[in-house]
């Protein structure tokens, strides 16, 4: 599976930005989920969705950030409201390992990897 990221840039502290993510291959029945890296930190998991729309998100973005899918054109969102400076990192699409299952958390159930785009949230 390739998967394209777009949609990073630079914005303002409370600002909004929209995360696309295209996968070439499978993707229908397999959960998706976005990631980020902060320079410095480990890769740590933002939201998930599965095949049918259940969503998973951290409690860092919950409220703020919402995924969603279409599964017509194998594409995972990540919508992005009340940006903050802590928000700032390169962010991964992801599509999991094995189908029909729930969207983990844990990076190791993700076998396919876009190469990321950068969010900045400017203070």
């Amino acid at each position: 599976v390739q998967l394209v990221e777009s949609g990073g840039g630079l914005v303002q502290d409370g600002g909004s930005l929209r995360l696309s993510c295209a996968a070439s291959g499978r993707a229908g029945v397999y959960p998706m989920a976005w990631f980020r890296q902060a320079p410095g930190k480990a890769r740590e998991f933002v939201a998930g969705i599965d095949w049918r729309g259940a969503i998973t998100d951290d409690d860092a973005v919950k409220g703020r950030f919402t995924i969603s899918r279409d599964n017509t054109k194998n594409t995972v969102d990540l919508q992005m409201n009340r940006l903050k400076p802590e928000d700032t990192a390169v962010y991964y699409c992801a599509v999991g390992s094995l189908e029909w299952t729930g969207p983990s958390s844990h990076s190791e159930d993700y076998d396919s990897w876009g190469q990321g785009t950068q969010v900045t949230v400017s203070s």
